[in-house]
């Protein structure tokens, strides 16, 4: 069993596409005032832009965070990232977390004038990213000279209104071993990509990592993208089952996996999903879990 012992947080995925967007802000005010923790953002080619969308919404919503799940280094320079992090979380009163990938679709990068890394470059790229954004994210100079990045003496804000911790998402075991040494968390691709049995065997990975760099294991949040289906009308892929079914598998997955950020990804009709996972889903999983670990 592999509890980190955070508390648990939810979220919701939405679709950036532009002929999406009245349904997309339906379902940004649903889950403010449903109750979730984030809404999450995609970073594709071809759809509205990711910072933009976030900046967007934040102006219709009142409590909920924001999260890029996850935005692409290779296109954004890592200092810049930071810089809009970290104002858009002053502007909304600290509701942001930076979700940051290494890079994983080449072709994309290249096609949009980027400078497409891969293997061995993209891991180093990847974790002095992470650092150069870390400092930038504290404030004050900020500065790094390696092959991947020059940055000389950068004087860095404004200062975040609460921290902004940066998520990596990760598959591979050389990236992960970054999440464990760098980031603040690790954001898994979805459960139908990363099914739950593999997750352990990342975790081990993510967790010697973080022991070997000098860190508590149990100070990286761990975050699963989840897609599927409350109920089994329409449902096609993914984690699909009544109420009871995703509060035990969730609750599992928390307890078991070590995952304390469930980004639902529905499939079907988003706003009555929606409504099933954040009225009735979330608070029995949360609930659940605080009991089991109240008997610990």
């Amino acid at each position: 069993m592999t509890d980190y012992g955070h508390p648990l947080s939810f979220g919701l995925s939405l679709d950036p596409a532009a002929d999406a967007l009245e349904e997309t802000r339906r379902l940004a005010h649903q889950a403010d005032i449903g109750g979730l923790d984030y809404l999450a953002v995609q970073d594709q080619p071809g759809h509205l832009e990711t910072w933009t969308l976030l900046s967007h919404l934040s102006a219709s919503t009142q409590r909920i965070s924001f999260l890029t799940d996850v935005a692409d280094l290779q296109l954004r320079p890592p200092a810049l990232l930071a810089k809009a992090a970290a104002s858009l979380d002053v502007l909304t009163g600290g509701r942001v977390q930076l979700g940051v990938g290494g890079g994983a679709f080449p072709e994309a990068i290249a096609s949009m004038g980027g400078l497409p890394r891969r293997g061995a470059q993209m891991v180093a790229f990847t974790e002095e990213s992470l650092d150069l954004m870390h400092q930038a994210l504290a404030g004050g100079a900020v500065r790094m000279q390696t092959p991947h990045h020059t940055v000389m003496g950068y004087r860095a804000g404004p200062v975040p209104a609460t921290p902004v911790q940066l998520w990596l998402g990760a598959q591979k075991s050389k990236m992960l071993a970054v999440a464990g040494r760098a980031a603040d968390g690790w954001i898994s691709p979805l459960n139908i990509y990363v099914p739950p049995e593999e997750v352990p065997a990342r975790q081990v990975i993510i967790d010697e990592a973080a022991t070997a760099a000098g860190r508590d294991p149990r100070s990286v949040r761990r975050i699963y993208n989840v897609i599927g289906t409350v109920g089994t009308h329409g449902a096609r892929h993914g984690l699909v089952g009544d109420v009871e079914v995703w509060v035990d598998t969730l609750t599992d997955w928390a307890l078991r996996l070590g995952f304390d950020t469930f980004i639902f990804w529905p499939v079907g009709d988003a706003e009555t999903q929606l409504e099933l996972f954040a009225a009735r889903v979330v608070p029995a999983v949360r609930a659940r879990v605080a009991e089991r670990r109240g008997q610990r």
